[in-house]
């Protein structure tokens, strides 16, 4: 195989998820009544917001060779504390800033700061007391989860601030300006992952830990940031789902984890670390709107959602098991 042939193989299976997009919605705008129109898609980019923030999170600590099953606690305590501190029904305390404005970057850092501290937490229980990745952010799933429902006491935070809501309620071109900002983190985190010093260590970690070590990485400190960093883009996360759904409740973003984790994986990034990229991500997140929404149009089941989300899950798994084997190849 050529030089050039071998990169345009590369570059398929790097985006292939991007071809499988566009072939889907092809499929639907030709058999689905009422798919093709602009609203439509405008719908599926919203509805893409929140998960494809969170999704993003999830992925750099997998493509670091790790797991964070937490990301979905961390988003529901973020807008709780969101809701308490800055709504005005129900727990909420409204808290009174001076100007109004100051409720926004207020209530981005407190949620920042919340989801920065639990993967902080994380990152040094797995990277410094040796312990499993998967057992110590299920454990914070749980605990994170718990301190929800404590910090409520079965009540929600409603009607949130004005100046926070009205990025969910100003649109431009369509679209409110949350999922502007979805769409700002993967441009941001794309540039990161592929053009910084950063992102290609974290990918040399998850490829081979060891040989990372020996090249002079610092991966301890690369992996506790990984970790840190998942926490924080959960906490906007969770900002987003609170200023969407105007406040909090106990159960806010229940289910949420295995969409993201279903997300990632179709988008691309192997389990076995080291491969994948944020812009593959996003498609697999539209690619699940765009299933759901065609769900909605035809009035199926909410079954068949999660029938359809787990089979995707396999065949992504599948998928990533042959590119593996196609990689080794070429090598």
């Amino acid at each position: 195989m050529s030089p050039g042939q071998r990169r345009t193989l590369e570059f398929v299976l790097d985006n292939l998820v991007w071809f499988i997009l566009v072939i889907v919605l092809a499929i639907f705008s030709a058999f689905v009544p009422n798919y093709f129109q602009p609203q439509i898609f405008i719908n599926i980019i919203e509805q893409s917001t929140v998960l494809g923030v969170m999704s993003i999170g999830l992925a750099i600590v997998i493509i670091a060779g790790h797991m964070d099953l937490s990301v979905e606690s961390v988003a529901a305590l973020s807008a709780m504390v969101t809701g308490i501190l800055f709504a005005s029904a129900g727990i909420g305390q409204d808290l009174p800033l001076s100007p109004a404005w100051l409720k926004v970057p207020v209530s981005i850092i407190a949620g920042l700061a919340v989801g920065g501290l639990i993967g902080w937490l994380n990152g040094i229980l797995v990277v410094k007391v040796k312990l499993d990745a998967f057992i110590v952010t299920l454990a914070a799933f749980i605990w994170v989860r718990g301190t929800v429902v404590a910090l409520s006491g079965g009540r929600s935070a409603q009607s949130l601030a004005p100046e926070i809501r009205w990025f969910a309620i100003q649109r431009v071109f369509g679209l409110p300006l949350s999922a502007y900002i979805a769409i700002l983190c993967f441009v941001v985190f794309s540039v990161m992952m592929m053009k910084t010093r950063f992102g290609r260590h974290l990918k040399l970690i998850g490829g081979n830990e060891t040989a990372a070590f020996r090249a002079g990485i610092k991966v301890n400190r690369v992996l506790v940031t990984a970790f840190i960093m998942s926490g924080m883009i959960a906490a906007l996360a969770g900002w987003l789902l609170a200023i969407r759904t105007s406040g909090a409740t106990a159960n806010l973003g229940i289910g949420m984890l295995f969409q993201a984790f279903a997300a990632v994986v179709i988008g691309g990034v192997s389990l076995k670390g080291g491969i994948g990229g944020v812009p593959g991500v996003y498609a697999g997140v539209l690619l699940l709107s765009s299933i759901n929404t065609a769900i909605n149009l035809l009035h199926l089941p909410a079954e068949y959602t999660q029938v359809i989300q787990g089979l995707l899950v396999l065949a992504a798994v599948l998928l990533d098991t042959m590119k593996h084997s196609i990689r080794k190849r070429l090598a």
